[in-house]
């Protein structure tokens, strides 16, 4: 008994250590950006998105809010362009969309297959991979798929990016509230 005892608090005190040496590389706040006033700080966190607010927790008849792929403004606005062709699998969780084959109707023996894959969640050129492929057939049976990059490529990209920066903007503009706590106190 007194060898677990022993060995227990051996084992805390080395858990202590590495969290306390782990302490020395992690980031802190730069004084220059925060101002000294606890007030000013305060306004500033919640205007910038970075706290919480405890007013609306306890209003009787609203529910949570839930966040879900509708949050996220890249994955809004790929669903957004590309709206026009059927599905074929979609997974928020895995980050990926992709169509089913699309032909216009005019060439029913060519038809365009797209895969999006989000590597960010942030609005950025490169948060995205998209692939086309073509499929070209003679007859039913005879098909040659291929995968092509070139202009179509960039121009849904930018479809994309450009409406997620504006869905970002929307969102922003709609969450900013400017904070209307107590009052600032004057150094003196």
């Amino acid at each position: 008994m007194l060898n677990f005892k022993k060995s227990s608090i051996i084992l805390t005190i080395g858990f202590a250590l590495i969290f306390l040496t782990s302490c020395e590389n992690m980031p802190g706040a730069d004084a220059k950006k925060y101002p000294p006033n606890p007030d000013l700080r305060v306004k500033k966190n919640l205007e910038e998105g970075r706290g919480f607010r405890l007013d609306n927790a306890f209003k009787k008849g609203k529910g949570g809010d839930f966040m879900f792929a509708s949050a996220n403004e890249l994955w809004r606005a790929s669903l957004d362009t590309i709206d026009f062709i059927p599905l074929s699998s979609v997974n928020y969780s895995g980050g990926i969309i992709v169509t089913d084959w699309y032909s216009d109707g005019e060439n029913l023996d060519e038809s365009v297959k797209i895969s999006i894959r989000f590597l960010s969640n942030e609005v950025r050129t490169d948060a995205l991979d998209i692939k086309i492929f073509y499929k070209k057939c003679n007859q039913i049976i005879n098909c040659k798929i291929t995968q092509k990059t070139g202009p179509l490529t960039v121009e849904l990209k930018r479809k994309i990016l450009n409406k997620a920066a504006i869905y970002k903007k929307e969102k922003k503009d709609k969450d900013f509230s400017e904070y209307k706590g107590s009052k600032i106190r004057k150094k003196k």
